[in-house]
C-alpha cells in the first residue's frame, strides 16, 4: 500500500513538472511588441545576397536523415541608430522554397518541393510570405557569435518569439548578419503533417539559418 502511494505521488510530481515545463516554454515564445524608432538610418535588404537555409529531419535528428534547401527574401530593411541595429523586418517568399539535397534527382526534387508547398506543410498559396521582425539585438562576447537576435517569427499566421546567435557587422554602407543554425518547432506554426511510419517519422524540429546583407538606403 505504501509503495503504491509513493508511485502515485511520484507520477503526479512528474506530470506536474512536465506541465510546468510546457507552460514555461509556451510563455517564453510569446511574441513581443516591436518599437518604432525615429531618426534611424535605413538599410535595404540585398535580395540577391540574402537567404534562409532550412533543414528538416526524419526519425533521428541527423545529417543522414534530413532534407535541406533554401528560401529567398522578397523584401526587408534594417534600422540603425548610433551604430547599432534598432529595428529590422525581413519578408520571405515561401513560394521560393526549394530543396538542394535532391538536386541530382529532378523528379524527386520537384515532388518534395510541391509537397512542402502544399497544405500539408507551408500552404504557400494561402500563406505566400513568412516574416521575421527584430525586437532586440544584444551584443555578446561568448562563443563564435558576437550578437543575439530576438524577434517575432510569423509562419502561416502564427507568430512566436525566437532567438538566434549571430555574427553582425554594421558599417556606414552595409550590414551583414549570419546566424547560427537554430531549431524551431514546426508545430508552433501549424505545420503538423506526419508521414506514415513506414516512410519515416518526421521530427517536429526544423533548423533555420539566416544570412542577410543590406545596403544603406541612398
Amino acid at each position: 500500500m505504501k509503495k503504491h502511494v509513493i508511485r502515485i505521488v511520484l507520477m503526479a510530481s512528474i506530470l506536474s513538472v512536465s506541465v510546468s515545463c510546457k507552460k514555461e516554454t509556451a510563455e517564453n515564445n510569446q511574441p513581443k511588441q516591436t518599437e518604432q524608432i525615429s531618426d534611424a538610418t535605413i538599410y535595404n535588404l540585398d535580395k540577391e545576397q540574402s537567404n534562409i537555409d532550412w533543414r528538416g529531419y526524419k526519425i533521428f535528428k541527423s545529417q543522414n536523415t534530413s532534407h535541406f534547401g533554401t528560401m529567398n527574401f522578397s523584401e526587408g530593411e534594417i534600422g540603425v541608430k548610433n551604430g547599432a541595429i534598432v529595428s529590422g523586418k525581413f519578408v520571405a517568399d515561401t513560394k521560393s522554397l526549394t530543396n538542394i539535397d535532391l538536386a541530382d534527382d529532378k523528379e524527386a526534387s520537384e515532388k518534395l518541393n510541391q509537397h512542402l508547398k502544399s497544405v500539408d506543410f507551408f500552404d504557400v498559396e494561402k500563406y505566400p510570405t513568412a516574416v521575421f521582425e527584430l525586437t532586440k539585438v544584444t551584443p555578446t562576447e561568448q562563443g563564435d557569435y558576437n550578437s543575439t537576435l530576438e524577434g517575432n517569427l510569423t509562419i502561416k499566421d502564427q507568430t512566436k518569439l525566437v532567438s538566434f546567435n549571430a555574427n553582425v557587422k554594421v558599417t556606414d554602407e552595409q550590414i551583414t548578419i549570419s546566424t547560427e543554425p537554430t531549431d524551431i518547432n514546426r508545430q508552433d506554426f501549424n505545420v503538423n503533417f506526419q508521414s506514415p511510419v513506414e516512410n519515416g517519422i518526421l521530427k517536429n524540429e526544423m533548423t533555420l539559418q539566416i544570412s542577410v546583407k543590406a545596403n544603406v538606403k541612398k
